[in-house]
């Protein structure tokens, strides 16, 4: 019949039983084919982080203007990367950057909820807040 109709017959579904075949054009079929998978790749959502850095000893200035930084990045659907970077001598001081980190957290309850609490590696303590839907 394929051949008939000068056309290809084209294995839909091998596993099925008995197996699901189709009279189509191949190359037709191929072109439907990779567009649907792109058209599935463009619907995906795409996750973004953006990064914030504090020292253990920020000033509250310079920590509002990040928070406010932070608000608009999750506002936008962005993740927010919270990290405080531990300098020379300043890594005494791990328990004020994790109050730090709190602080952030908890202004931020209204734009985001904490992914991944304070957690230090090596000379930074990171926290990931994600945006509420």
């Amino acid at each position: 019949m394929a051949q008939r109709l000068e056309l290809d017959l084209v294995e839909i579904s091998p596993t099925a039983n008995p197996p699901v075949c189709k009279l189509t054009d191949y190359k037709k079929f191929l072109y439907e084919l990779k567009k649907k998978q792109k058209e599935i790749k463009a619907k995906s959502a795409k996750i973004v982080v953006k990064e914030i850095r504090l020292g253990p000893n920020t000033d509250e200035h310079d920590f509002n203007f990040k928070l406010k930084h932070a608000m608009k990045f999750l506002e936008e659907g962005a993740k927010v990367k919270v990290e405080v970077f531990f300098r020379g001598r300043s890594i005494v001081y791990k328990d004020q950057g994790e109050i730090k980190l709190l602080q952030f957290a908890s202004l931020l309850e209204d734009y985001g909820k904490v992914e991944k609490l304070p957690l230090l590696e090596g000379k930074r303590m990171i926290m990931i807040i994600a945006p509420k839907k």
